[in-house]
């Protein structure tokens, strides 16, 4: 097997072939161009020095990451033929080349012939210093997940109107219509070179696009910045922690922010209920925040940093998701729900049923009704004194019976009646100074403790399950008559 020369032709203007280049065009072993679309293949062309071309491939070819990989795999088949070779490609051979990446993964002998890259001539055609962030982004494969707002970026193989265009659409929602970004074409071949200043809203009314074809688009860096990023709010939290921060922001702890967290999941969860998607973007922004702030906590004090948030969710989307990662064949969505739960159960070395009750999250089914009733008291809006609701829980339960009587299971009304009986008792626990929350809390525990102490007086090999109701209800009655801490 011949080695191959991985040859970097620059960014277009034959004054920009290095020596290193020159030598192996004129070294006599054969030659291959990933495209021939480029201005210095005109020095092969004056010189009458034979190559050949994947051009083809790109006709052929749907999917990039397959054409790439074809040509890279058919160089290796040419330089097992004898001798070494020669592979072109724009710029430099180690970046935003997706065929170099793919051949130096395989078992070759490989050599880099070094070239200037699209990038000089492109920050020197626009005028910015790339120290304060630049990122380049193959605009074949760009996407809002690889766009970053707080560092330049240039989007590169922008040759053609479809890229063009999806490249507007991603770029609009992100930095919105009126957003000037540079379209840069033919940056470094003297005479040639362009760029133009152009709103991204125009961007697919430009006529003319090739290989050489980038974009350049600025980081948002004016003031008042009106989008932020991920990267943006963490920095405002840390800011507001810091010595000239906020003076309650600083004293907040996870035991203090606790409630708010409930608090904000619910306000998500009533404008979701009422559609309302402005609301929706406001709370789930309320909800983010409080997951940073909390991060930022965890930092400070040494328990934990956002990186580890992060990567315990993707670990265990990953995990259970194993119809996704590991390609396990599922049939339904119930098939799904299920072995997400056989393997959540065994990750936590979940496999009684009183485990499974445990597992189940603690969330706060009472406290909607209990502050609405609160509100309603401070201006008020109330009993005067106990015998109301107490009076008001035997009104709605007879209301709850009557509904019965005359309607089926599940009916709206009998729905409606529950609910009014529910908020009664609510009432009362109010009146009787006890949060709700709390004591259902307690008879969920109890509840819990006694189907542990049923579990736990069972004869090994049986379960619950195995039980008749009969059999079940004599435990039941065995458990309530034991004391528990």
């Amino acid at each position: 097997m011949g080695k191959i020369y991985i040859v970097g032709l620059g960014p277009g203007s034959i004054d920009s072939l290095t020596m290193g280049a020159i030598n192996r065009i004129n070294s006599g072993d054969r030659n291959f161009l990933r495209t021939e679309k480029h201005p210095t293949v005109k020095y092969f062309q004056d010189r009458d020095i034979p190559y050949s071309s994947f051009d083809y491939i790109y006709e052929s070819e749907e999917d990039f990451k397959d054409l790439y990989r074809k040509i890279a795999l058919e160089l290796i088949e040419e330089s097992k033929k004898g001798g070494d070779i020669n592979y072109y490609v724009p710029g430099n051979p180690l970046v935003a080349e997706k065929s170099v990446e793919i051949l130096l993964s395989l078992e070759a002998d490989i050599k880099i012939i070094s070239g200037m890259s699209f990038i000089e001539p492109i920050v020197e055609l626009v005028g910015r210093d790339p120290i304060g962030g630049l990122k380049i982004v193959d605009g074949e494969f760009l996407s809002s997940l690889v766009i970053d707002i707080n560092s330049d970026m240039i989007i590169t193989q922008v040759y053609n109107e479809r890229i063009l265009s999806d490249a507007k659409i991603i770029l609009s929602e992100i930095y919105g219509d009126d957003y000037e970004i540079y379209l840069v074409q033919s940056a470094g071949i003297e005479g040639d070179e362009k760029k133009l200043l152009v709103p991204i809203y125009d961007l697919d009314r430009i006529s003319k696009t090739d290989s050489l074809t980038s974009l350049y688009v600025p980081k948002i860096g004016e003031k008042p910045k009106k989008v932020f990023d991920f990267q943006d709010l963490l920095g405002i939290m840390k800011l507001l922690r810091s010595e000239d921060g906020c003076p309650w922001d600083m004293k907040q702890t996870h035991d203090s922010l606790r409630q708010s967290v409930i608090e904000e999941a619910y306000e998500l969860a009533d404008a979701i209920d009422k559609g309302d998607i402005d609301g929706i973007v406001e709370e789930l922004g309320d909800v983010l925040l409080q997951v940073v702030f909390h991060s930022q906590i965890g930092e400070e004090e040494g328990e934990f940093n956002l990186h580890e948030v992060t990567s315990s969710i993707c670990n265990k989307l990953i995990y259970r998701h194993p119809h996704v990662f590991s390609k396990i064949d599922v049939e339904n969505s119930d098939e799904v729900v299920y072995n997400w739960n056989v393997l959540k159960y065994a990750k936590r070395n979940i496999h009684s049923f009183t485990d499974k009750l445990r597992d189940i999250p603690k969330l706060p089914a009472l406290m909607t009704s209990f502050k609405m009733q609160e509100k309603a008291a401070e201006i008020g809006f109330d009993w005067d004194n106990i015998q109301g609701p107490l009076d008001k829980i035997v009104e709605e339960h007879g209301e709850l019976l009557e509904a019965m009587e005359k309607y089926h299971e599940g009916h709206e009304e009998i729905e409606g009646e529950l609910g009014d009986l529910l908020f009664a008792v609510v009432n009362l626990a109010r009146f009787l100074k006890i949060n709700p929350e709390v004591a259902l809390n307690r008879t969920i525990n109890k509840f819990l403790e006694r189907f542990e102490f049923m579990e736990g007086n069972l004869e090994n090999g049986i379960d619950l399950e195995d039980l008749t109701l009969e059999e079940m209800e004599q435990l039941w009655n065995e458990a309530k008559l034991h004391k528990f801490h």
